[in-house]
């Protein structure tokens, strides 16, 4: 193996390597999606079991604030790409736990991807360093 192949193999790792990173972020994005959705459930079935409609309202920055829910039986649901549409609470579940069907999907098409990508990042490891190695006992300078 030559120095020219040596540096390819490791310029393939680094590329490799980028695009594992770039599936790491897409599968915790995921899983916050996914989190975000059993959250979200749990208030609206709460919303509707509560006695006097209040409930905690998280408005971001670790801050929540109590609120009453004038219409706990209406919700108002963003559907993607920036489009909002009212639902009723059960049918704003009903696609949220679809949706987290969907991330799941998602999630274990990505996970395969990486294991994929991670196998063939382990091949290239061990040809550079059978390269490296194969230098070493043949005394050349393998960078």
């Amino acid at each position: 193996m030559d120095q020219r192949e040596l540096m390819t193999l490791q310029n393939y790792l680094q590329e490799y390597g980028q695009q594992a990173e770039i599936f790491v972020n897409q599968l915790q994005l995921l899983e916050n999606g996914r989190l975000e959705a059993h959250a979200a459930i749990e208030s609206l079935e709460e919303m509707l079991t509560t006695e006097n409609g209040t409930v905690l309202l998280q408005i971001g920055g670790g801050a929540s604030v109590r609120a009453k829910v004038m219409e706990p039986e209406k919700v108002l649901l963003a559907i993607g790409s920036e489009v909002v549409v009212e639902r009723s609470n059960k049918d704003a579940v009903e696609f949220l736990k679809e949706r987290i069907i969907e991330m799941e999907a998602s999630q274990k098409k990505v996970a395969d991807a990486l294991d994929r990508l991670r196998a063939q990042m382990n091949e290239i490891n061990k040809r550079i360093e059978s390269g490296y190695q194969q230098a070493m006992a043949s005394g050349q300078n393998p960078g």
